[in-house]
């Protein structure tokens, strides 16, 4: 079941922190040199991502996704303006980490972290500028 509840710039500035420090923790995790961190760094940037995109929109929409099917949050972001798109495919890459990140049985790629986390920092800190716009 997909909602949209309402938000503004309070609840904004939490979900960038949230963010900022999903992040952090990701950044942390994949500095460490055993193969399981990866996941770890990689489900911490799903989370990351997730909350910068609802920052974002709650800022800019007024309102944000909520449901267990993440791909509809892709969509509420594509409504943003200006950037929306770009912000959304940034979400969409890194949601495709997700299942692998929190329920697989495979530890992920180097490659695929490091691109995880580029697209995840673009989210974070475009939610930066715009929550500190409010």
């Amino acid at each position: 079941m997909s909602r949209q509840p309402p938000c503004g710039a309070a609840e904004a500035r939490n979900r960038l922190k949230m963010a900022r420090a999903y992040l952090e923790v990701a950044s942390l995790a994949a500095e460490e040199l055993i193969e399981e961190a990866r996941n770890v760094a990689a489900g911490n940037a799903v989370l990351a991502a997730i909350a910068a995109s609802d920052a974002i929109c709650c800022v800019r929409l007024g309102r944000r996704h909520r449901g267990q099917d993440h791909q509809g949050a892709v969509g509420v972001l594509r409504l943003v303006r200006p950037d929306g798109g770009k912000h959304a495919a940034d979400l969409a890459a890194v949601l495709t980490i997700k299942d692998s990140a929190h329920y697989g049985d495979h530890f992920i790629g180097d490659s695929k972290l490091k691109a995880t986390l580029r697209a995840t920092a673009r989210l974070v800190e475009a939610a930066a500028v715009i929550v500190s716009d409010t």
